[in-house]
C-alpha cells in the first residue's frame, strides 16, 4: 500500500479504492500505453481521469479533470472561467502548484490555491482510475465516490469528442 495525501483523504472519507501499478520506463516515466495497461488488466482503457492544469493571465492555476480522449474544447473552458487567455501550464509548474509530480497528479487532494473544474466526460463511469499523487501507481474508485469529493467544484462539458 502507498501513503499519499490522496489515499489519505480518500481513507478518512471511508472510500474504498484499488492501488494500480504503472510501470515506469528506465528514465523513471510512465508507461506510454497506459490504456494497453489497462485493457490488458480487464479495466476500462477511457474510465481514466487525466488532470490537466491551466495557467490564467493572473496567474490562478485550474485544473481539468477530464476522463476519455476527448480534447479541450479551449473556448468553452475560457468562457466559463471568465478569461480571454488560458495556457497549459510548464512542466515545472505543475509540481509547484500542486504539490504533485507530472504523471500523479490526481483531481482531488489539491491545494486550496487550484481550482478544480470537472467534465461531464467523469459522470459516465462507474470506476474511474485517478493519480494516486506518487508516480507509478494510480488509485480505481467509484465514480460516485470521486464526484462526491469533487462537488464544490465546477462542472460541464469542456471537451470536444
Amino acid at each position: 500500500m502507498i501513503d499519499s495525501p490522496v489515499t489519505q483523504l480518500l481513507n478518512s472519507n471511508n472510500i474504498p479504492f484499488e492501488l494500480v501499478e504503472i510501470p515506469l520506463s528506465e528514465d523513471k516515466k510512465p508507461i506510454r500505453h497506459l490504456e494497453e495497461l489497462l485493457q490488458a488488466e480487464g479495466r476500462d482503457p477511457h474510465s481514466v481521469v487525466r488532470s490537466l492544469l491551466f495557467k490564467t493571465p493572473s496567474d490562478e492555476f485550474v485544473l481539468l479533470a477530464v476522463a476519455g480522449g476527448g480534447r479541450v474544447n479551449w473556448g468553452t473552458l475560457r468562457k466559463h472561467l471568465g478569461e480571454r487567455k488560458l495556457r497549459m501550464a510548464e512542466f515545472d509548474e505543475v509540481e509547484d502548484a500542486t504539490h504533485y509530480v507530472v504523471g500523479a497528479v490526481p483531481p482531488i487532494a489539491l491545494p486550496s490555491s487550484v481550482r478544480v473544474v470537472v467534465d461531464d466526460s467523469v459522470l459516465g463511469f462507474e470506476k474511474v482510475i485517478i493519480g494516486s499523487g506518487i508516480l507509478g501507481y494510480a488509485l480505481s474508485l467509484s465514480g460516485v465516490n470521486l464526484l462526491s469529493l469533487l462537488s464544490d467544484a465546477d462542472q460541464g462539458t469542456f471537451v470536444k469528442e
